[in-house]
């Protein structure tokens, strides 16, 4: 039977293969270690749960919810902005809560897309920044991820060469995969141009607590005049260990704000309501779940790279993010990140994310997530020294069992 058009668009889902990998370890005993999805195991923070719990008891709050955010949940967040950007927000009509950062995004592309509109997107970057805007007609144009003196001549050559004219460019930073940061300069060469060009800025800052070399990351709309062409989307998942609440934001551009609004109007009534007062709680707080989240996530970021390193793979400290943006050893980067990370899974009981899963242009790196605890992280580097001690002096020897099969 003929797959379904917007199907067809979609390319093998990479991560699957890996899982289907894990799940077949598991089965036949193996203690898998499990550094490929970012899906953070720290629990929520006890005065989030107390107050969903408090919140859930009041039947009145069984009902159907707000698809935009209850006015609380969206007054918080905009608070939240002025606290720590020092960016004003109508929390009336520059912000809406999403489902989680993904879901924002996702119906954006929705709102804001017209078939054949072209995209510009940095590859290697997280699935749904270019997948997205595929599935709502849209066309990708790849960009190079990092922000330096490059991006912007970068941007100029995806203009001359797309026809039509690009309709938006994504941003992510601290990114996802490659935990780069860009600098407030950076943002403002940016708005200087999209303004320039007419082009909107879709700018995603889900990590923008977890840093760890005590330099906030900037929002894109510290700068003077972003607000005019900028939606930013973020997220509570990763900052108070919230992955499964679903909850997440969209704020800057009144005009994209409005059209996103109208789409989510007609396809969900928004979160659970406790779940969005729980939400409003949390940000409303002192910043100390956060602080103790970082820290975490710091720590095992040192024995990561430390522990690593001493196995024999010499991995770059992140200086955000919870993920490591991680080189292929050399005798193994031929064979790609898909079938490295396979060897990785049936030798060493260690799962990672394959760059290749971010886009093409990720092929030569995979992405460690920093989701297991410390006593974790170095029981995956002893696995990891035995597999390279056993191996790297002839990998062409090393076949994944699924390509034996």
């Amino acid at each position: 039977m003929e797959e379904f058009h917007k199907v067809r668009r979609l390319p093998p889902y990479v991560f699957e293969q890996v899982n289907r990998l894990k799940a077949s370890a598991r089965s036949r005993g193996a203690d898998i270690i499990d550094l490929g999805m970012g899906n953070p195991d720290l629990p929520t923070p006890k005065a989030i749960v107390d107050k969903l719990c408090e919140v859930v008891r009041d039947p009145r709050t069984h009902r159907y919810s707000s698809s935009r955010g209850i006015p609380g949940l969206r007054r918080a967040q905009a608070n939240y902005y002025q606290r720590r950007f020092g960016v004003k927000l109508n929390p009336d009509t520059q912000v809406v809560a999403t489902l989680g950062s993904k879901e924002g995004f996702a119906n954006m592309a929705q709102a804001i897309t017209a078939p054949g509109d072209v995209i510009l997107c940095p590859n290697p970057t997280y699935p749904i920044h270019a997948f997205g805007f595929i599935m709502s007609g849209g066309v990708i144009r790849s960009l190079q991820v990092e922000p330096d003196d490059g991006f912007i001549p970068a941007v100029e050559r995806g203009i001359r060469h797309s026809i039509p004219k690009p309709l938006a460019l994504i941003l992510n930073y601290p990114s996802n995969p490659t935990a780069l940061v860009a600098s407030l300069d950076f943002y403002k060469d940016v708005v200087a141009f999209a303004k320039k060009n007419d082009i909107i800025i879709l700018s995603d800052l889900a990590y923008s607590e977890i840093y760890f070399d005590g330099n906030p990351p900037p929002s894109v709309l510290q700068v003077p005049g972003a607000m005019d062409v900028c939606v930013e989307f973020t997220s509570m998942s990763k900052t108070f260990s919230m992955p499964g609440w679903r909850m997440g934001f969209a704020v800057g551009n009144e005009r994209l704000i409005s059209a996103l609004t109208r789409v989510k109007s007609y396809l969900d009534y928004g979160a659970f309501t406790p779940i969005q007062v729980a939400a409003a709680h949390a940000l409303n707080g002192d910043g100390a779940d956060i602080e103790e989240v970082r820290e975490v996530y710091h720590k095992r970021r040192d024995v990561m790279v430390d522990a690593f390193g001493r196995a024999g793979w010499t991995i770059p400290a992140p200086a955000a993010s919870m993920f490591a943006w991680a080189p292929i050893p050399e005798p193994f980067r031929h064979l790609g990140s898909l079938e490295f990370s396979k060897l990785l899974i049936e030798h060493a009981d260690v799962a990672v994310a394959p760059g290749v899963g971010f886009g093409e242009h990720g092929d030569d790196y995979v992405r460690v997530a920093l989701v297991e605890n410390e006593h974790r992280i170095r029981q995956a580097a002893r696995n990891i020294k035995k597999f390279l001690a056993t191996t790297a002096k002839q990998p062409n020897n090393v076949v994944p069992l699924a390509a034996r099969r």
